[in-house]
């Protein structure tokens, strides 16, 4: 008993220690979105679902929660950030090619049909996340809009 007893201190002491220490935070400026706003126009119904669905994994700005603060939950979030931002960041947009924008915009507006995107672990704890069937479809008609206008472009170079 006094083995398990010392084990259990040991871990309260190194998990307290742990919350001094965290990744750090994606704390960039929500106006590096302003170029993919306003290069792809989104309704403004469309323009509320990203903001509420992709901007905090996708772009340089994340708004946290609060059990941001707990080690060592801050470090799964920062790996889905990290990992959202691998896939799709919405911040570096300018720097993508047409052929690339419009590969984004195929993956976006697919992973949102197929109910992949907004992930479950983000609408668990952001229920405003959770996209009706009209909010969907809104999304993937934009999405395809805008991908058959890169197209376009692509088409005419």
């Amino acid at each position: 008993m006094k083995i398990l007893k010392k084990i259990l201190i040991y871990l309260l002491v190194v998990l307290a220690i742990a919350q001094f220490f965290g990744p750090e935070k994606n704390d960039g400026d929500f106006a590096t979105v302003d170029s993919f706003l306003a290069e792809t126009n989104p309704p403004e119904d469309v323009k509320n679902i990203l903001e509420t669905t992709c901007f905090d994994c996708h772009s340089a700005k994340t708004t946290y929660p609060w059990y941001n603060s707990i080690t060592p939950v801050n470090y799964w979030l920062d790996e889905h950030i990290r990992d959202g931002k691998k896939h799709l960041n919405f911040s570096k947009w300018n720097a993508y090619s047409l052929k690339k924008k419009a590969h984004k915009m195929d993956e976006l507006y697919e992973e949102v049909e197929e109910g992949e995107m907004p992930l479950n672990s983000y609408t668990w704890t952001h229920s405003e996340a959770k996209l009706s069937p009209a909010q969907i479809a809104a999304v993937v008609t934009w999405g395809k809009k805008v991908q058959a206008d890169y197209k376009q472009q692509i088409s005419t170079k």
